[in-house]
């Protein structure tokens, strides 16, 4: 008898209280009757088209819903609303860890490459990937709004003696902090303020080393080791083939930053003598940005030709009367005189240019697509200076980013990878040379002397080349220490080791790990990855020379701009529609005509001043 009749006959007696088959009576004779069993049908490429219909459905209802409870707690922070957002960010987590489980199930399956890819995405779309456990999901949702938490709401308070002898407690937040590592030249000044910032930090590292090893989990579950891994996945490359093009790249560019290096510190020695070695890495504090991962507020120490016409553009924007609201309509200008649209009216009723006087807000600056269909906000307390007019333009690269892919499939709505995301603005500033500046009004004369050309490198590379082994490092201490190589009781130590390393800065006072530095980064608390920010710095000088070369621009390459190129806009508008349907090389060959990064631009653009910095390093012994 086929076992599976004499299955069902047994049931049939257990319920019916008989036996079918008494001991006692003969056996009949039972005819054997082969019942083919079918096998069971696997999932077709149909299942899976309808599977990525209702993922985009979901998924994008629970991203908006997500991304208003997070612009309401970044322009309002209180207790209810990191609540909020921590429960709608588990909502996205709880149903993301579900679907990439359920995703497996069309492994090895044929399918068209648009719907493989957005299964592919799906599966690297949270960078702290949660476990399935629902508790742990949870506390992975309040530990991430806690540490934002933390940053946002973070001041340092000292007591002071006011007048009459009166001691009084004076609190700064981070923007009144960096206001004294721009503009003190005050040793003890610019320490305090230093360390002062610092204070913020240390009651983050238990959450942090909890958060690593539940967002350790939550990637092991999904099949990577750590989530190191899983954030070096997302380049359409392998993990460790993404990590050595990082370092082809930084290789590239690394000997203009030690000519950098050794010109600034040698600058820095004979301003403050012994407070900055002749030799060595350079204390952090006095390098005039809080993170030392920039260096133009100290441009006056190493300016190249003082007596020469010097390019103030802070000074323009006051003289002209530029308020919040013109500065970022000057950013929109650059942008329509490509080609593109004028931001929606949407856009200047929902955004934040100013930092409100009754309640806390994250000013660190954000673009933002709240529901995902062209709904763009811009998050920044705007002051008027020549830096925040450049933030202005990289910010409104994201949204015309988000502008040209908002109505592809929302796991689509991303950029071709994220350091394009970040470069395309800062691609466009490039363009702000003196000549463009004059064109808008807003410089009255324009000096083309080649000491003005060196005046204004020195400028831009104390920002865009300083930047670079910070840039490099920050994302490299996360995956060391998402890996395990380092242990949460040498987190602070590891840090500094790679500051030293790659960018040859120094704590200017002792630090142990009762501190926790990276967490005074924006970015560590805020759980954003950083290689993007690296990866930008190559990518808008390579996107700066393609378009210039749409716009047939003829001369150095510092000297375009494309401003009111249309031929320009129009392969920069190909590669942002796009978004992240394509593997990256194929968007990054729409613009530039080659499928890899390359920072070769980089050294073309700053030709004039390397040759200035190797004759002014001569005698000196650079390096650290």
């Amino acid at each position: 008898m086929h076992a599976r009749i004499a299955r069902s006959l047994s049931a049939l007696a257990l319920l019916t209280g008989l036996t079918p088959l008494a001991c006692d009576s003969p056996e009949p004779k039972v005819e054997t009757v082969e019942v083919p069993v079918e096998a069971p049908k696997g999932p077709t490429v149909e299942d899976a088209a309808a599977f990525v219909d209702e993922l985009d459905t979901q998924l994008r209802a629970l991203w908006v819903a997500e991304s208003e409870a997070e612009w309401t707690k970044a322009t309002d922070i209180t207790d209810q609303h990191e609540q909020a957002a921590a429960a709608a960010s588990a909502k996205v987590a709880e149903y993301v860890t579900t679907k990439i489980h359920e995703v497996k199930r069309f492994d090895g399956l044929e399918l068209p490459e648009g719907a493989r890819r957005q299964l592919d995405l799906l599966k690297l779309s949270r960078t702290a990937p949660a476990p399935s456990d629902a508790a742990k999901r949870e506390q992975l949702s309040l530990i991430i709004a806690k540490l934002d938490g933390i940053y946002g709401k973070g001041k340092y308070c000292a007591t002071v003696k006011g007048k009459k002898g009166k001691q009084t407690e004076v609190c700064k937040d981070l923007g009144e902090l960096s206001d004294v590592m721009a503009k003190s030249r005050k040793p003890a000044e610019l320490l305090e303020a230093w360390k002062g910032w610092r204070t913020i930090s240390p009651p983050m590292r238990p959450l942090y080393k909890d958060f690593v090893a539940i967002g350790n989990e939550g990637a092991r579950e999904i099949g990577f080791k750590d989530m190191g891994e899983l954030w070096r996945s997302r380049y359409d490359m392998a993990p460790d083939e993404f990590a050595a093009e990082m370092d082809r790249l930084w290789g590239q560019v690394k000997p203009l930053y030690e000519q950098l290096h050794c010109h600034v510190r040698a600058a820095l020695n004979k301003r403050y003598g012994d407070v900055v070695p002749a030799a060595g890495p350079i204390p952090a504090h006095v390098l005039g940005n809080m993170w030392a991962q920039s260096w133009g507020n100290i441009y006056e120490f190493v300016e190249p030709y003082p007596k020469e016409v010097s390019l103030d553009v802070t000074k323009a924007l006051e003289k002209k009367g530029y308020d919040e609201l013109r500065m970022v309509k000057q950013g929109e200008a650059f942008f329509t005189s490509l080609g593109f649209a004028p931001l929606p009216e949407t856009f200047w009723d929902r955004s934040l240019f100013k930092k409100p006087d009754d309640r806390e807000v994250v000013c660190h600056a954000s673009a933002w697509d709240v529901n995902f269909n062209n709904d763009l906000r811009l998050k920044m307390c705007i002051k008027i200076d020549q830096e925040d007019l450049v933030t202005i333009h990289h910010e409104l690269g994201h949204h015309y980013y988000f502008n040209h892919y908002y109505t592809l499939p929302v796991l689509f709505q991303g950029s071709a990878h994220d350091g394009f995301h970040e470069g395309i603005g800062d691609a466009i500033a490039l363009s702000m040379t003196p000549k463009y500046l004059k064109e808008i009004g807003l410089i009255d004369q324009v000096s083309n002397t080649d000491k003005a050309v060196i005046n204004q490198q020195m400028r831009t590379a104390l920002d865009k080349i300083a930047f670079l082994p910070f840039g490099l490092l920050v994302d490299q201490w996360r995956w060391d220490v998402f890996a395990g190589k380092v242990a949460p009781d040498a987190y602070n130590a590891h840090w500094w080791k790679l500051r030293e390393q790659l960018q040859g800065v120094k704590a200017p006072v002792e630090r142990t790990e009762a501190d926790f530095d990276p967490g005074a980064k924006y970015h560590i608390p805020g759980n954003t990855p950083y290689a993007r920010y690296f990866l930008a710095h190559i990518l808008q000088f390579q996107f700066h020379k393609a378009m210039c070369e749409a716009a047939g621009h003829e001369g150095p390459l510092h000297e375009c701009s494309v401003f009111g190129s249309k031929e320009a806009g129009a392969k920069l508008g190909a590669m942002l529609a796009l978004g992240q349907s394509k593997p990256w090389p194929e968007a990054l060959a729409l613009l530039t005509g080659t499928r890899q990064m390359d920072a070769s631009a980089i050294i073309e653009y700053f030709a004039p001043l390397m040759a200035y910095l190797e004759e002014q390093n001569k005698g000196l012994t650079c390096g650290w």
